[in-house]
């Protein structure tokens, strides 16, 4: 008996050791493969360094102190990818775009084009395992054609209702709203680099022509309200609180108009998708409306409806002078406003203007609140005083739900997630939205319909709550920071897959970000290539060329 178990001791210290060889020599053989340092900080962006410290642990070393660091990596568009795939697909084409592999709760199963998306659990997920088995994605730009889908049950929910629906849909015991919190903006944007637009007078004029409570009365639900600055009041420190923009004024509007040089006034177009969104319920009449408002001054406007894409693209290249859009916070900070819009991350305003770049960079690396509440006036002072865009309306919206889906949700930021819904009797969940997304390579889109689809196959490092917008761990089980917020350390979850079986590690961490941050790596090609989001969190991209 006692040889015995001498002999169970030893095997048992045998396999051991063996073991232990195997994995030290599996943790020797890796490397970190795309660690990638600025040669300094003159660049003009926030990032100082990439690096895997070791297979599970990444630094991210800025340049300046950044207190929002954790909420942008949250956001979807910081999905990781698999470094594999990056090289395999050469960092854009068909596949990387449309045939995904993420570590998220689902994959995608097929996309038929023009007509619905499937997704599947995902085998691999490190997660809980989704609620349902299927979620299809199905989209109609007309908010009356998905409500009647809603009430005909062929699909679960939807996005987005008109806001003439809002009673009709409480009153049905069938259904269910439920709204989504106004963290948002609708603006009239303007080219400064296109005449007559590149004169801030002109500028100021349309500014002062538009009645705002006009549209907010005629084409917004209730929990709308009127935007005074282009930050919505939840976002404290940055949004102003005794600080008011332009009244409506069209004598003045004239006034300046002559002092311009256009006492007539002048043709112009004005652009804009017919998407719906929570900050655009009536995108045709909000435009109509608008028209009807510049006129009243002179200014003649004729009305250009562009795909959603196109018109995102152009927009971003700086090749539309007048036209509306929007924006949904993607993290409850003044950054994600001010920062991605008004310091050159695209040319939709035209060219910066240094003075309100200078007062962006200061608000944005200071900690201490009261101190960025104060600097954001003066930001605020600059953005009235420029006029790069008209701020219009913070929309109240909704999503609506068969009463039978269990799990509903709305998010305060961040899109649904499909893994927490299900219904009695059937084991899929059809959700019916405004467009059908552009791609699913999520670090180059700044759609939100493509969003809402990538955000069910890929994660990033963290991830907003269900039900906050407090980040937790996700791709990362936990992070430290040193104490002037300039060095930012994430040690990764391990034993994660994407979802074609490929391990997860430091490298995919790097490389993600590497991809977006440096403009002459061979894999900068994504879809428009343009990358938008790292350069509107994170400042100009490392090795971009100088715009003219």
């Amino acid at each position: 008996m006692k040889k015995q178990l001498e002999l169970s001791v030893f095997v048992f210290l045998a396999i051991f050791l063996v073991v232990g060889a195997v994995a030290a020599a599996a943790d020797s053989a890796w490397k970190a493969k795309y660690n990638t340092s600025a040669p300094d900080c003159k660049y003009g962006g926030e990032f100082k360094s990439i690096e895997a410290v070791d297979q599970y642990t990444v630094k991210f070393t800025l340049c300046a102190p950044d207190p929002a660091f954790l909420s942008k990596v949250a956001f979807v568009a910081f999905s990781i990818q698999s470094s594999a795939y990056l090289e395999k697909t050469g960092g854009g084409g068909a596949d990387l775009l449309s045939k995904p592999i993420g570590t998220g709760p689902y994959m995608l199963k097929e996309w038929v084009r023009g007509d619905h998306l499937t997704f599947v659990p995902n085998p691999n997920y490190w997660g809980e395992k989704p609620k349902n088995s299927q979620v299809i994605f199905r989209w109609n730009k007309e908010a009356a054609a998905r409500l009647l889908e809603l009430q005909a049950g062929t699909v679960d929910a939807i996005a987005n209702p008109s806001p003439d629906d809002f009673e009709k849909i409480q009153a049905n015991p069938k259904l269910k709203l439920m709204p989504v919190a106004p963290l948002n903006v609708l603006y009239l944007g303007m080219n400064n680099t296109i005449k007559p637009f590149d004169n801030e007078k002109v500028r100021q004029a349309v500014a002062m022509a538009i009645d705002k409570k006009r549209l907010i009365t005629n084409f917004y639900p209730s929990g709308s309200m009127v935007a005074e600055q282009f930050m919505p009041p939840a976002l404290v420190p940055g949004y102003s609180k005794d600080y008011k923009w332009y009244p409506t004024d069209t004598a003045a509007a004239k006034k300046l108009l002559a002092e311009a040089g256009y006492p007539d006034g002048f043709e112009t177009t004005l652009s804009y998708r017919d998407v719906v969104r929570n900050y655009l319920p009536l995108p045709g009449k909000v435009a109509q409306d608008i028209q009807s408002q510049l006129a009243a001054i002179g200014i003649k406007v004729k009305i250009n409806v562009l795909e959603s894409g196109k018109f995102l693209a152009s927009v971003a290249a700086g090749e539309q002078l007048l036209y509306f859009n929007g924006w949904r916070a993607d993290y409850p900070d003044a950054t994600n406003f001010v920062d991605f819009h008004f310091t050159g991350a695209s040319k939709n305003f035209g060219t910066p203007f240094p003075d309100l770049v200078d007062a962006i960079r200061k608000a944005a690396q200071v900690v201490d609140p009261a101190e960025r509440d104060k600097l954001y006036v003066k930001v605020n002072e600059l953005i009235k005083q420029h006029v790069p865009m008209v701020p219009l309306a913070h929309g109240g919206a909704a999503n609506a739900f068969k009463a039978t889906v269990q799990g509903a949700h709305t998010r305060v930021v961040g899109a649904l997630m499909f893994s927490e819904l299900s219904t009695a009797g059937q084991d899929k969940i059809v959700w019916m939205q405004n467009a059908e997304p552009i791609s699913l390579y999520l670090n180059d889109e700044t759609d939100g319909e493509t969003n809402t689809a990538g955000e069910q196959i890929f994660k990033s490092l963290l991830q907003y709550k269900l039900t906050s917008a407090e980040v937790e761990g996700a791709l990362a089980e936990k992070y430290s920071v040193n104490k002037d917020l300039t060095e930012w350390t994430f040690n990764l979850r391990k034993g994660v897959k994407f979802s074609d079986g490929t391990p997860f590690d430091a490298n995919d961490v790097v490389l993600t970000y590497l991809v977006a941050w440096d403009a002459k790596h061979p894999l900068h090609k994504g879809n428009s290539g343009a990358f938008e989001y790292f350069g509107g969190f994170f400042g100009k991209l490392l090795n971009a060329p100088e715009k003219k």
